[in-house]
């Protein structure tokens, strides 16, 4: 069954409890608390205006960082309803908390189309532990139930699941947002039955985060292409020599049972032919964790199989480049999670950048479907100024991982059918 959605509604009059994705990054300027990047705020605006449209009172509740329990003011939220003040172009009235008496007062004076956002739900550990005397607290100013903050709906905490449930068990309606529907749809429906050739791209540090998705794709796909350091896993699985390459050693059994189902289901199965390499020295430099900083030195192309003992391997190179883009220009259906290099630093990013390149062509000359599954590819793509030629940028992180695994979400599981 389909989920409902905001389209489905009549909120005129009604208190719209609206659970937000508004975990922003901020930094401090001049003694204040700034957004650097609002992106979370404005993929909001649709399902806030539509609402507001029809009259809903809307009361708004987000967490920002991980203040662990605790009123931590560099994590309030109050930055975040003046940026959104500005967005919506109407009054964003703030409450210093997200429960109690003053809370409920200030939601039920809201007028038809008026907005309450909450303070930083995460101030209670109660919140992650989806306690349910909490989530009664936070459900006492919900006629309705709207999630819209897909990067969250793979927790079930109090107020993407534990909410949900209590409207639901009162009689009301629990609905998907705008942006949680556009999600659904291009994570879920077009991947179903994608368009092809369906080519998928994989990157990333890590082969773990990815064994159930790459095993899920393995179904569906008819080419996946690796890069980033989990490539580095599956050429030491091969017996191939990588250097001071980031791998897991202990999982290249994993990597070799992938391989050998591409194989079975004639899945077109890429690994990079070259790479940039470095040399890796420490220096005396500590980083934020207080671990030693890693001078890359030395950057070339590196062709052969085994990259040597003291050398590192940080992108693909070109060869590869050339060889993903052919694949890529042939695609119907993309779907990409995870860079192809350390591209944060400039001198690596040379790979992403031409991956990013080849989707943006693959989408624009030859009408394929692309989507971005979350993350650092979103990242990439934003930092080279490519993310509105593609077809579909998720916001969610985790979230996006484990909706590719088949898993099912708590806050999509707690939503009303149609």
């Amino acid at each position: 069954m389909a989920t409902l959605t905001v389209r489905d509604l009549n909120v005129s009059g009604k208190r719209v409890f609206l659970r937000v994705d508004y975990n922003v990054p901020l930094e401090e300027q001049g003694g204040a608390m700034v957004i650097t990047d609002a992106t979370r705020i404005v993929e909001t605006l649709p399902t806030l205006r539509l609402l507001i449209q029809q009259g809903g009172r809307l009361i708004l509740t987000a967490h920002l960082g991980r203040p662990k329990g605790k009123r931590e003011p560099s994590m309030s939220l109050r930055p975040v309803a003046a940026k959104l003040a500005d967005l919506l172009g109407c009054n964003v009235n703030f409450a210093d908390d997200c429960i109690g008496e003053a809370v409920e007062k200030m939601a039920n004076a809201l007028p038809p189309g008026g907005v309450l956002l909450l303070e930083n739900v995460r101030y209670y550990n109660e919140e992650e532990t989806n306690d349910p005397v909490f989530a009664e607290k936070l459900a006492k100013v919900a006629d309705v139930y709207v999630n819209d903050a897909f990067g969250a709906a793979h927790r079930a905490h109090a107020s993407t699941e534990g909410v949900a449930r209590i409207v639901a068990k009162r009689g009301g309606q629990c609905a998907a947002g705008l942006l949680m529907e556009r999600e659904l749809k291009f994570l879920g429906e077009e991947l179903e039955n994608p368009a092809r050739p369906f080519v998928v791209i994989l990157g990333g540090a890590k082969v773990s985060d990815k064994i159930k998705v790459i095993d899920r794709l393995l179904e569906k796909a008819d080419a996946i292409l690796i890069g980033g350091a989990m490539a580095y896993t599956f050429k030491l699985a091969q017996g191939f020599k990588v250097g001071q390459s980031l791998v897991e050693k202990d999982k290249t059994d994993v990597a070799l049972a992938a391989l050998a189902k591409a194989k079975q289901r004639d899945v077109q199965f890429l690994l990079p032919v070259d790479n940039t390499i470095v040399t890796p020295v420490k220096t005396e430099k500590l980083d934020k964790k207080g671990r030693a900083v890693i001078d890359f030195q030395n950057p070339h192309n590196w062709t052969e199989s085994n990259i040597p003992d003291a050398e590192e391997g940080v992108d693909i190179g070109p060869a590869t480049v050339a060889q993903f883009s052919e694949v890529l220009s042939k695609a119907k259906t993309i779907l990409w999670n995870g860079p192809m290099g350390i591209f944060e630093d400039k001198r690596f990013a040379t790979g992403t950048n031409a991956v990013a390149r080849a989707v943006v062509d693959a989408t624009q000359k030859n009408g394929a479907k692309s989507i971005i599954g979350g993350g650092d590819s979103v990242k990439a793509l934003n930092q080279a100024k490519l993310g509105d030629k593609v077809t579909f940028m998720s916001t969610g992180g985790g979230a996006s991982l484990e909706f590719l695994e088949g898993a099912v979400l708590p806050g999509v599981a707690a939503l009303s059918e149609k």
